[in-house]
């Protein structure tokens, strides 16, 4: 019944990929362990055992664990709907919305709850993994955080502080680190961590003993650029900054980059895919007019990115895109943006209103207080998947539309357009299933390699906790964790 707790220095620093490594490496020890974070906030979820949902950085690290998704693994999630609010989801389920201007105050309150989840973990497993959220250097949120510091203090748990090299700065993040936060809180960090290491590690033994000597914290070392990371799917829509575009001949599939864009990894296994190009656009720029296929994600706000797609002239592109004969897919509510109106009468995503859809399908949505939260598995395009909804509307399906898929429960799903070139469904994860990943490509022409990208995902967490027993000082990590 041990904990230890990885923060980081800074946003994108590693933090998650650290804490399913761990988890992995762990578990590959023999030990039971399972993966924690306080507080996330994120627009990545995933449905759990238990029947609610935690940030998908948490399910890759229940994964890495070889552990049942549970809500204790993440009790408190954030998945921002508009700029300056977020909906509250506590132990799985929506509890309401936190803004700007209430924000600490409204996290107060919901330590005690965070404690229970981390007591209950505890008391399941040999050691509990657990992941900060942002950095305990941002002592602007310290007041009221159950997120770092404010957790750790109050669970009595060992902290190690995590760097990223490669965007350079690190001596700077980890000292400036120590010098800003409270000298309590600055107690409980027992040493550190340099992660996403390029180049010869001799340039930086001097560095790495400037901050053990600055910090006073030792460090338990130097993690490398590890190639298996790339093939983890990224929980922060930040990555997306980073999306290539077309490369070589091929299959172009164009996702535009919606501000509130949920559950982006679902276009993952598609990556993978020799011959297919997934291409993110951002705001900006036109949805490329020689893609293959267009593929509108899932969003937390369906009718602000509505508004949004058309301020970009994004919809003008899909039209057109359609116009061409050539196939648009959406999901959740992307699949929602290709009907006729999306309604949301009760105001759950902001003021009460309807807005037209793309018109590509003749259904309407109505936005409804009740979250859908399940797994579900079944056929679409003729081959078996599994995967599951995460969504707050209900669509219609019109007469001259077909289902896109049959479920194993005896319900339909989502709907394919009279011509086979529009499809919406509100299933995430389809394309993790090889089969049905093939199926989807040879409509498109394009021959799929049919590879479970689940085992592809297991294989790069295996080669992920490898590279950190060999770099990093595991040993003394799970010593201090059971201190």
């Amino acid at each position: 019944m041990a904990g230890l707790m990885i923060q980081g220095t800074g946003s994108d620093v590693g933090k998650s990929v650290l804490v399913a490594g761990l988890c992995r490496a762990l578990a590959n020890r023999g030990l039971s362990v399972l993966p924690f974070k306080p507080q996330n906030m994120s627009n990545n979820a995933a449905v759990t055992a238990d029947g609610g949902e935690i940030g998908r950085a948490q399910a890759l690290q229940a994964i890495a664990a070889r552990a049942p998704l549970h809500t204790d693994m993440n009790p408190v999630l954030l998945k921002p709907q508009a700029d300056h609010t977020a909906q509250l989801v506590v132990h799985g389920q929506v509890r309401g919305t936190l803004g700007a201007a209430n924000f600490i105050e409204g996290r107060r309150p919901l330590l005690p709850e965070v404690l229970q989840s981390w007591e209950r973990l505890r008391a399941r497993c040999d050691i509990v993994v657990v992941e900060g959220a942002g950095s305990p250097a941002e002592i602007n949120l310290r007041e009221g955080d159950i997120a770092n510091m404010g957790f750790a203090r109050a669970a009595g748990v060992p902290v190690v502080l995590a760097g990223d090299i490669d965007r350079g700065g690190v001596i700077a993040a980890l000292v400036g680190t120590r010098a800003v936060i409270d000298p309590a809180d600055a107690a409980m960090i027992r040493g550190f961590i340099i992660n996403k290491f390029r180049g010869d590690l001799s340039l930086f033994a001097d560095g790495y003993a400037a901050i053990e000597q600055r910090t006073g914290w030792p460090g338990f070392g130097v993690l490398p650029w590890l190639p298996a990371v790339s093939r983890l799917p990224s929980e922060d829509a930040v990555v997306l900054d980073r999306a290539a575009g077309r490369t070589g001949e091929g299959l172009l599939i164009a996702c535009p980059m919606l501000p509130r864009i949920a559950n982006f990894d679902d276009l993952d296994p598609l990556k993978t895919e020799p011959g297919v190009t997934v291409a993110m656009v951002p705001p900006g720029t036109t949805i490329p007019a020689e893609a293959d296929v267009i593929v509108l994600p899932g969003t937390k706000a369906t009718i602000a990115d509505m508004a949004f797609l058309r301020a970009q002239g994004w919809d003008i592109d899909v039209l057109a895109h359609h116009r061409r004969g050539r196939a648009v897919l959406g999901i959740c509510g992307g699949y929602q943006m290709l009907g006729r109106t999306i309604a949301d009468p009760l105001g759950l995503e902001g003021p009460p209103g309807e807005v037209a859809g793309l018109g590509l399908m003749d259904h309407a949505t109505v936005l409804q207080p009740r979250k859908t939260l399940r797994d579900v598995r079944g056929t679409a395009l003729g081959a078996p998947f599994a995967g599951y909804e995460m969504h707050m509307g209900e669509t219609g399906r019109a007469p001259a539309d077909t289902p896109f898929a049959m479920l194993e429960d005896g319900r339909t799903d989502g709907a394919v357009s009279p011509c086979g070139r529009v499809m919406g469904t509100y299933c995430h994860g389809l394309f993790g299933s090889g089969v049905l990943r093939r199926a989807f490509l040879a409509r498109l022409g394009v021959e799929g390699n049919g590879l479970d990208h689940g085992a592809t995902v297991d294989a790069a967490l295996d080669e992920l906790a490898e590279g950190m027993e060999r770099h990093l000082d595991i040993d003394g990590l799970l010593a201090l964790g059971r201190a």
